[in-house]
C-alpha cells in the first residue's frame, strides 16, 4: 500500500477520498486554485499545494502542475476523483513517465472508451447490445443530418468526449437539428476539447441504469450491482437508487455480464461504470463506459457496505480485489440525492454565492453527507454547484424514501439559492413514489414539481415575527451582560412604559404577500395581532437560529435565519423566505428596471442570436451565456425590439450586467 497519495481535484469527493485515506493510514496532499485557498478539502488533508489561479484550465487540468506537486512533496499515486483529468489519458500517460500511479485504469482504457463513438465499436465487437445510432468519424452538418433522417427523429446529439449531460441535445425534428447541433460541438468545444458528436435514436421513456464494475491486475473482474440513475435534468442525474426498482434476478445477471464482457474488452483495471439505457420491454442498450469513480459510487456503498475508495487504492497498490462475485450481495435499499446551489424554478439555473448558513442533517448508520463545504464557504462560479450529496439507506425501498424526505427536511441552507425544496417535491412525487421511472419524469411531472407560488402558511408569518421579537431581547441581554451595570432597568425589553405597554409594529414580505403583525409584550412571551387574529407566542432563539416555539398553545420546533434583510423560515418540512421590512422607510412596492436582459450569474457570451433593430417575439432565443461549465440561453420577455447588444462574443460578463437594450412593443 501507498504511504502518500495526492488528490488531483476538490470539493466533496476530494473530501471523501481522504477520509478513507486516513482510515487506512496513508497520508494526503490537496491541490487547490487560488479561488479554493480556503476550501475545505485544502484543510482537511496533510499537505497542500497551490497549482494556479481559479480557472480549471490553469489549474485543476494543468498536467505539468499536478506532476510537480506530486514530485514536490513526494507522493506516490494520484487519486483522479471524477471530472477534470479522472477520464484523461495523457494524465495517466504523465503519471506513469514520471513513476507515479495513476489510482485509476491504464490509459489504453480510457482511450478506448474515453470517446463514446469508438467506444461502441468495440461494445459490438463484444456483443454488447447497443442503441440504433451513428458513431462515425464523419462530421459535416449535412451527413450528420442525413443520418438524423435516417435513423428517425426523435434522435440525440452526444459529444463523443463528453459526460455530465453537457454536449447532449434531443432534437425532434429537422427545423431544430442544425442549430441543436451547432449548439452541442460549441458546448463539447468548451467542456473537453473536442466537438466531435455521435446520433443516436431517442428512446422514448427508457431508463438509465448503470452498473459499477471493478476489475484488478491478476485478471479478475467483478460487478457491484445495479443503480437506477433515470431521475435527471439536462441529461443529468438529479436522484439515484440502488438497487434499480424492478429488477429481476435473470436481467440483472443479464446486464452484469454485459458489463463484465465490456471491462473485458479494453482491459480494465479498476473501477468503473457500465451505462444502459433500458427501454420499458426491458431491451438493454450499452450507452456509455465511465471509467473513473462516479458521483452516485455511495448508493453502492450503502447496499454492499463496501468502500469502494479503499478497494481502488488496493487495485492500485497491486493486491487482488478483496472479494468474488459470488461473495458479493445486496442488503436493503439506499438513495442519493444531489444538492446543488441552482434555482429550480428557474430552469435549475446555477447560483452563487456564500454560504451564511450550512447545516446538513445529522449523519448516522442510515444517513450520510458527502461535502466539500461549510458554513462560510463560497460557491463560486469557475466549479460545478453541487453543495453536498445526501445518502440514505433502509431496509426496502419506501423506508428508505422516507428517510430521505425527512433528512431533507432537516437541510437547512441560506446564502445561495438550492434545489433543496425542490428534491423534497421530487422524492414525495407519486411518480417517483411508486417507480415509474424514465429519464423524462421531471419533464412529465412538471405541475406537481413546479406548483404555482402560494402564501406561506400563517404559521410561518408568526414563526419568522417570533424571531424578530426574540432577536432583539436576546441581544439586549447580551448588551447588559456586557454592559457596566448589567442589572440596570434600561436593559429591559419587556415593553413596560409608564403609561402601558408597548406594541411594536413587524412588517413582513413573503413573494407578492405582505403582513402587519403587531406586537404586544405579555410576560415571557408576546401576543400577535394580524389579519383579524390574536396569538400568544412565545419562545426561546439559540444563536444557531433553533427557535423552539410556542404559537397559541402548539408547541414546535423551527429554525430561523436571519441574513441581511431576509429571514428564511424552515418549518415543518419546508422552508420559507421573507423579507423583513422597516415600517419607518416603507414605501411601497419597488419598480424593476426595465429596458434590458441581464446576466443570471458571471459567464462568457458564446452566441448573439439576433441584429440589433431585429423585431423579436416572446421567448424568441436572443443571447447564449456559458457559465459553470453549460450554456444558458436568455430569452425575449416580450415581444419587441433588439436596440443594441452591450457585449460581444467572448466577452466576460458579471452577475446582473445588462446584456442588451431591449424595447418591449406598445
Amino acid at each position: 500500500m501507498f504511504n502518500k497519495i495526492l488528490i488531483a481535484n476538490r470539493g466533496e469527493i476530494a473530501c471523501r477520498v481522504i477520509r478513507t485515506a486516513r482510515r487506512l493510514g496513508l497520508r494526503t496532499v490537496a491541490v487547490y486554485s487560488e479561488a479554493d485557498r480556503a476550501a475545505r478539502h485544502v484543510r482537511m488533508a496533510d499537505e497542500a499545494v497551490c497549482i494556479g489561479p481559479a480557472p480549471a484550465r490553469e489549474s485543476y487540468l494543468a498536467i505539468d502542475r499536478i506532476i510537480a506537486a506530486c514530485q514536490a512533496t513526494g507522493a506516490e499515486a494520484v487519486h483522479p476523483g471524477y471530472g477534470f483529468l479522472s477520464e484523461n489519458e495523457a494524465f495517466a500517460e504523465a503519471c506513469a513517465a514520471h513513476g507515479i500511479v495513476f489510482i485509476g485504469p491504464p490509459p489504453a482504457a480510457i482511450r478506448a472508451m474515453g470517446l463514446k463513438s469508438e467506444s461502441k465499436k468495440l461494445m459490438e465487437k463484444a456483443g454488447v447490445p447497443l442503441t440504433p445510432g451513428y458513431h462515425g468519424d464523419e462530421q459535416a452538418p449535412d451527413f450528420l443530418r442525413a443520418q438524423a433522417e435516417a435513423i428517425g427523429y426523435p434522435v440525440l446529439i452526444k459529444a463523443s468526449a463528453g459526460g455530465g449531460g453537457k454536449g447532449m441535445r434531443v432534437v425532434w425534428n429537422g427545423e431544430e437539428f442544425a442549430a441543436a447541433l451547432a449548439s452541442c460541438q460549441r458546448e463539447a468545444a468548451a467542456s473537453f476539447g473536442d466537438d466531435h458528436v455521435l446520433i443516436e435514436k431517442y428512446l422514448q421513456r427508457p431508463r438509465h441504469i448503470e452498473f459499477q464494475i471493478f476489475a484488478d491486475t491478476h485478471g479478475n473482474v467483478v460487478h457491484l450491482f445495479e443503480r437506477d440513475c433515470s431521475v435527471q435534468r439536462r441529461h443529468q442525474k438529479v436522484l439515484e437508487e440502488a438497487p434499480a426498482p424492478g429488477m429481476t434476478p435473470e436481467r440483472r445477471a443479464a446486464m452484469g455480464q454485459a458489463a463484465i464482457d465490456a471491462a473485458r474488452a479494453v482491459g480494465y483495471v479498476g473501477a468503473g461504470t457500465v451505462e444502459f439505457i433500458v427501454e420499458p420491454s426491458g431491451a438493454f442498450y450499452f450507452m456509455e463506459m465511465n471509467t473513473r469513480l462516479q458521483v452516485e459510487h455511495p448508493v453502492t456503498e450503502m447496499i454492499t457496505g463496501l468502500d469502494l475508495v479503499e478497494w481502488q487504492l488496493r487495485v492500485a497498490a497491486g493486491e487482488p480485489l478483496p472479494l468474488r462475485q459470488e461473495q458479493l450481495s445486496i442488503r436493503g435499499h439506499a438513495l442519493e440525492a444531489r444538492v446543488y446551489a441552482e434555482d429550480a424554478d428557474k430552469g435549475f439555473l446555477p447560483a452563487t454565492g456564500r454560504l451564511v448558513h450550512f447545516a446538513p442533517p445529522a449523519e448516522s448508520l442510515n444517513v450520510r453527507v458527502d461535502t466539500g463545504v461549510e458554513a462560510g464557504d463560497e460557491i463560486s462560479p469557475h466549479y460545478d454547484p453541487m453543495i453536498s450529496k445526501l445518502i440514505v439507506w433502509d431496509e426496502n425501498r419506501e423506508r428508505a424514501r422516507v428517510r430521505l424526505l425527512q433528512a431533507l427536511a432537516d437541510f437547512r441552507i441560506v446564502g445561495v439559492t438550492s434545489n433543496v425544496g425542490f428534491l423534497s417535491r421530487l422524492v414525495a412525487c407519486p411518480a417517483f413514489v411508486s417507480a415509474s421511472l424514465d429519464t423524462g419524469l421531471i419533464e412529465r411531472e412538471q405541475a406537481f414539481l413546479f406548483p404555482a407560488e402560494s402564501t406561506p402558511p400563517r404559521e410561518a408569518w408568526l414563526l419568522a415575527a417570533l424571531a424578530e421579537l426574540l432577536r432583539d431581547r436576546n441581544f439586549a441581554r447580551a448588551h447588559a451582560q456586557a454592559s457596566a451595570d448589567p442589572h440596570s432597568p434600561w436593559h429591559l425589553r419587556d415593553g413596560w412604559r409608564a403609561n402601558g405597554m408597548a406594541r411594536r409594529a413587524i412588517l413582513l414580505r413573503a413573494g407578492a404577500s405582505e403582513k402587519r403583525l403587531v406586537a404586544a409584550y405579555a410576560g415571557d412571551g408576546f401576543v400577535l395581532d394580524g389579519d383579524g387574529q390574536t396569538t400568544a407566542v412565545a419562545g426561546e432563539l439559540h444563536d444557531d437560529g433553533a427557535l423552539l416555539a410556542d404559537l397559541g398553545g402548539r408547541r414546535v420546533n423551527a429554525t430561523v435565519i436571519a441574513a441581511g434583510e431576509k429571514r428564511h423560515v424552515f418549518f415543518d418540512g419546508m422552508s420559507f423566505v421573507f423579507a423583513a421590512i422597516d415600517p419607518l422607510f416603507h414605501a411601497g412596492e419597488g419598480s424593476g428596471a426595465e429596458g434590458g436582459l441581464t446576466a443570471p450569474m458571471p459567464g462568457k457570451v458564446i452566441a448573439l442570436l439576433a441584429e440589433p433593430g431585429a423585431r423579436v417575439e416572446k421567448g424568441a432565443p436572443l443571447v447564449v451565456l456559458e457559465a459553470m461549465k453549460m450554456e444558458h440561453t436568455l430569452i425575449a420577455p416580450a415581444a419587441g425590439t433588439v436596440k443594441a447588444f452591450n457585449y460581444a462574443v467572448g466577452e466576460q460578463v458579471a452577475d446582473g450586467a445588462e446584456l442588451l437594450e431591449f424595447e418591449p412593443s406598445r
